[in-house]
């Protein structure tokens, strides 16, 4: 079951700690049918514990920040002015926590498809709510 409660945010992230695959790119970000596109750099980590951290931003600016770690979640938004906390598994209508299960092929969330429009690039695509995130990572 998902919650969102307040509570500790999680501690900051060691992206340098062994374990860690931190991957950099790009990406265009729609958040709905009726909102604008935003295009900036987006950084995902993944750890083999399950552990997950994405920021997507506009430097310098963060836009979007999603965490996971053990059996918690965090997500942000504008530098922390939208942020919700939870236990157990990530709520699956934010494309951010999607984005990891989608690179490796594992099941998505209701209404989210993963696109490949050209190679080495992806696009995660939610057709309810119009959200779409599309993107490449650097070599």
């Amino acid at each position: 079951m998902t919650g969102c409660r307040s509570g500790p945010p999680l501690p900051p992230a060691d992206l340098t700690a062994p374990g860690w695959r931190v991957q950099n790119g790009q990406a265009v970000w729609r958040p709905g049918r009726a909102r604008p596109e935003l295009a900036g750099d987006l950084l995902l980590a993944t750890n083999l514990t399950g552990s997950l951290f994405v920021q997507f931003a506009k430097p310098p600016f963060p836009l979007a920040l999603a965490r996971v770690e053990h059996d918690r979640w965090q997500i942000q938004f504008g530098a922390g002015v939208y942020s919700r906390l939870g236990r157990g598994e990530p709520p699956p209508r934010f494309v951010w926590f999607q984005l990891a299960r989608a690179l490796v092929g594992a099941s998505l969330g209701r209404g989210w498809q993963v696109h490949h429009p050209a190679p080495h690039t992806w696009r995660l695509e939610n057709s309810r709510t119009g959200e779409w995130l599309e993107g490449r990572f650097a070599p």
